[in-house]
């Protein structure tokens, strides 16, 4: 047996192909990338090169690697209560609770409560059964190029087809509706002139019975909620028209249909608000959290729903239960970075840094024939990557820039250093940016010099 920190990167790599299972991301790249340490905005590798992480663990550490801070927290949680079974109260988890509520009252004056799971997947499932518990339905409306994750239940809302493929008939899928993608509208209409065009497409869904959503006698819709990414992560990080939610949920609350707000990727300030609902003056009926409550210090996720649908009479206790749910390490880090949000103004720092990195992104777009768009909103940005015409998807130069990033030879004040980039899009073609909250001025700076060094490598 090879003890930890002594095994080469190859050892890890022979005994990662002989003893691992190939079927999660590691094995998208071939061989995997090993990192050793990370501090801040950067990872380290072997021969403690630093790569420039603009993706941030997909928007799970938020608040950077190693902070101090929630480092502090967890030693002190470690030492007190490591450990508690789940049938059991502790202290963080009630106080979590107590933050977050009260967060959702001053943003949605709705009075509500949470429920705390493991991972973003396993809180959409239990959004799925608090919906269905309250409902008694069990069908629900997605959009196209959402991603919710890959348990049985979230994959029946995630559009692609490739994550549900290998495993059966899924009879709860989701019926999936057009995202405002205006860059590539699915309707081929101008974002400028075209009237919320694809809101009137999925308002005509209910205006005859033949349409298969409605019982024009007692209006009652089959579909009992719309589960929505308000800014689609994995799609690509694509940002709606201004007031596509808000004319969304008028046709969603004429038929009594829930709105179910998937928060895990662009929740907890990532796009300058605490959920990024918020930018479109809508009130969600359940919201879903995950990933950087905790800054991926310790798996933590949850729902948080209006008091009508998870009081105590209507959802029991044992209605639905996993192991580590709530656990003492996790809602420490959790309340931690509640705590953190709070005394810090994330809301304009986050806008200030985001409108710096889009210049920087409009710049690059200025030099490089193959950017056809850039975007975002606070921290979550996007680069298109494209051909020579700035529109036809080119996801084979998207992987060739993510590759190079990871070879560690690029270069910057005299130094060499790697850049780690994430990919999406619904063509595999869009870099999508989750930089830390905390980046510098001059990281963002540095991050613009290395993915400008980037485009000149791959368009050579």
């Amino acid at each position: 047996m090879i003890e930890l920190n002594i095994a080469t990167d190859s050892e890890i790599i022979e005994i990662d192909n002989k003893w691992c299972s190939f079927g999660d991301t590691v094995h998208y790249k071939n061989p995997p990338k090993i990192f050793r340490t990370c501090d801040g905005s950067f990872v380290y590798d072997s021969k403690d090169v630093p790569y420039l992480d603009i993706q941030m663990w997909y928007s799970a550490c938020n608040l950077g690697y190693k902070n101090k801070r929630l480092h502090n927290a967890m030693i002190d949680q470690l030492e007190t209560l490591p450990q508690l079974a789940s049938q059991y109260l502790n202290e963080n988890k009630a106080l979590l609770a107590e933050k977050i509520c009260k967060a959702n009252i001053e943003r949605f004056d709705t009075k509500g409560r949470c429920h705390f799971n493991v991972g973003g997947a396993q809180a959409v499932d239990d959004a799925l059964k608090l919906v269905r518990n309250y409902s008694g339905k069990n069908l629900m409306f997605a959009f196209m190029g959402g991603y919710h994750g890959r348990t049985l239940g979230a994959s029946t809302i995630t559009s692609s087809y490739r994550y549900r493929r290998r495993f059966g008939h899924f009879g709860d899928r989701a019926n999936f509706i057009p995202y405002p993608y205006c860059y590539r509208c699915h309707y081929g209409k101008c974002k400028e002139n075209c009237d919320l065009y694809c809101i009137k497409q999925f308002a005509k869904l209910f205006e005859t019975e033949y349409n298969s959503i409605l019982d024009f006698k007692t209006n009652e819709s089959e579909y009992v909620a719309f589960f929505a990414e308000p800014i689609q992560g994995t799609g690509g990080y694509v940002v709606p028209p201004e007031n596509y939610f808000k004319e969304l949920k008028k046709v969603l609350d004429e038929h009594n249909i829930l709105l179910v707000c998937d928060e895990v990727q662009m929740g907890l300030y990532r796009t300058g608000k605490l959920w990024s609902i918020e930018h479109f003056d809508v009130n969600p009926d359940v919201l879903i959290f995950g990933k950087s409550i905790t800054n991926g210090v310790n798996t933590l996720s949850g729902i948080w729903a209006k008091e009508e649908m998870i009081n105590p009479d209507i959802f029991p206790p044992g209605s639905t239960h996993s192991t580590f749910a709530a656990n003492p390490l996790g809602t420490r880090m959790g309340l931690e970075v509640m705590k953190t949000f709070e005394e810090e103004d994330f809301e304009s720092f986050v806008m200030q840094k985001g409108a710096r990195f889009l210049t920087g992104l409009k710049y690059l777009k200025s030099k490089h024939k193959n950017i056809g768009d850039v975007g975002g909103l606070g921290l979550a940005l996007r680069v298109e990557i494209t051909e020579a015409d700035r529109y036809t998807p080119s996801p084979t130069l998207t992987a060739k820039l993510c590759q190079e990033g990871l070879k560690g030879d690029l270069y910057a004040n005299g130094h060499k250093c790697g850049l780690v980039v994430d990919i999406g899009g619904y063509y595999k073609n869009v870099l999508t940016l989750a930089p830390s909250l905390y980046i510098t001025d001059e990281e963002i700076d540095l991050a613009i010099e290395l993915l400008d060094q980037l485009f000149t490598r791959i368009e050579s």
